[in-house]
């Protein structure tokens, strides 16, 4: 199977865990595509792990040094040889960082480039390239600035007399 915009993933670390790995890891099961499950000192024996043709260890079980940790994704990469990186949801999915060191590391990044994930990371950037695309957002957008002098109050603290 191969595919018209880029390689062909052969072996894919999944840097997730959960039932979003398990997710990934069946469709790389029908895809043929073997799956590398990198996961923490706490996921190791997880039903991920289990149906994972292949588990590397990620770190400990706290996420920021593990599941957060770009590097550590990257490396754990390395050491299977994989293809390409799933991040699944959450994590590091929206973070550029992680994109950008697979692209480093000249590993295929499953999910947006690393300029995409910048350019959307933020609401109001995102409605910005929204707007000079030309395409039509909700009215809004630009938070109240508070003064110092004004008091915030729910609306049903006001009077209207």
């Amino acid at each position: 199977m191969a595919s018209a915009t880029g390689p062909r993933i052969r072996r894919l670390l999944i840097a997730n865990r959960g039932e979003i790995a398990a997710r990934v890891i069946r469709t790389c099961t029908r895809l043929g595509i073997e799956s590398v499950l990198a996961a923490s000192d706490a996921d190791l024996e997880s039903l991920p792990a289990r149906l994972a043709d292949r588990v590397v260890r990620l770190g400990p079980a706290n996420a920021a040094q593990s599941y957060l940790d770009p590097a550590a994704v990257v490396r754990a990469a390395q050491a299977v040889d994989a293809d390409a990186v799933h991040p699944g949801y959450g994590f590091l999915s929206e973070n550029p960082s992680l994109a950008r060191a697979c692209a480093t590391a000249g590993i295929v990044f499953v999910g947006p480039t690393p300029e995409s994930l910048e350019a959307v990371g933020d609401k109001l950037t995102a409605r910005s390239h929204a707007l000079a695309a030309g395409l039509p957002v909700v009215p809004g957008g630009r938070p109240r600035i508070w003064r110092r002098r004004e008091r915030w109050r729910p609306r049903w603290a006001i009077r209207c007399w």
